[in-house]
């Protein structure tokens, strides 16, 4: 019977790449520690390595881990990198959304503008002309900068997700309004542009303009509420204070929080002196942010709860067909 060849598989090395893959190996890979065909087909016929692309195997024959399939879509399509959500999750980020990627969801991934590749399944790629601007090639496994994932995920979304998306990272202390306001600046296409910055301008600058000129459009006057007072110089027991929004009638005030991410403990005690004084004068106080104001026609439906409790005789309006504020059986009807 003839004697087999011995091996020229490294193991030692074989063995760092699936510690280090999560257990996930191309066939290139396994070429260049010297496996042979005869080497792949013995860990195959073994189950010691499964198939899960073409050319690209797992080290277990049980249902892969997100982490697993992350590895063999980027060695599948290699050269690539994990992108948009992929790559936020790859980074560390979490959501303060119940949205988070499902097990079985799509992997994304960027490649270079010029490759013609069809992905495996489960898998979508995005070509770009400038891919090694926006790639970590060096992470395990490669993935985009995370601000230009970010705004690439976020520019796919409706306007309050997109704002809940930058502000989970902002607060999450992965980026600043101020580096997000600079990769925009580097990509003139990104969908949603120009929204996007202007949020982000006003997040950085922390004057609130646009989050109040949005909450006067599309909350107060798009439902027909009552014109609130704005900008009030006001003496309080803790001294002059100025108040966003006073519904003077109702003894509300709404105090439109604009920032991003962690505030500081001298802001939050601020924050908490202003609602003091104001129970202490019979005002109720609301603090809707950035994703509410996102939402105009929930946040309307508890201004006007609010406000009808407080002695506003009024009747709010629809917006749009859909609009809920007005509906039968929904605050705001009389």
């Amino acid at each position: 019977m003839p004697r087999r060849a011995p091996s020229d598989l490294d193991t030692t090395a074989l063995a760092r790449l699936l510690r280090e893959q999560d257990g996930v190996v191309g066939r290139s890979q396994l070429v260049a520690i010297g496996a042979s065909r005869n080497d792949l087909r013995r860990m195959l016929g073994r189950r010691e390595l499964v198939t899960i692309h073409p050319c690209v195997y797992v080290n277990h024959s049980g249902r892969p881990t997100r982490r697993q399939r992350e590895w063999a879509a980027v060695l599948a399509c290699a050269p690539a990198a994990l992108h948009r959500e992929s790559a936020l999750d790859a980074h560390g980020m979490t959501r303060d959304r119940p949205s988070s990627i499902p097990q079985d969801g799509p992997i994304h991934l960027l490649v270079d503008r010029h490759r013609r590749i069809v992905p495996p399944s489960g898998v979508t790629i995005e070509r770009v002309a400038d891919r090694e601007k926006w790639v970590q090639a060096n992470r395990r496994p490669p993935r985009a900068v995370f601000d230009y994932a970010l705004l690439k995920a976020a520019s796919e979304r409706g306007e309050a997700d997109a704002i809940a998306l930058l502000s989970d990272a902002v607060h999450q202390g992965l980026t600043t309004a101020s580096r997000l306001l600079d990769v925009i600046g580097q990509l003139p296409r990104l969908p949603r542009r120009a929204m996007l910055g202007e949020v982000l301008a006003d997040v950085q600058a922390g004057t609130r303009s646009v989050l109040e000129q949005r909450y006067l459009r599309d909350v107060e006057r798009a439902h027909g509420l009552p014109e609130g007072a704005r900008q009030l110089r006001h003496d309080t027991s803790s001294g002059i204070v100025h108040r966003d929004i006073r519904y003077c009638a109702q003894r509300t005030l709404v105090e439109l929080d604009g920032a991003f991410g962690h505030r500081d403990t001298v802001d939050r005690w601020a924050d908490l002196q202003r609602d003091l004084d104001a129970t202490l004068e019979d005002h109720l106080t609301l603090r809707p942010g950035w994703a509410q104001v996102m939402e105009p026609c929930r946040l309307a439906q508890v201004v006007t709860t609010v406000l009808r409790l407080r002695g506003w005789t009024g009747s709010p309006r629809a917006c749009h067909e859909k609009c809920p504020v007005g509906v039968s059986g929904v605050p705001g009807r009389t």
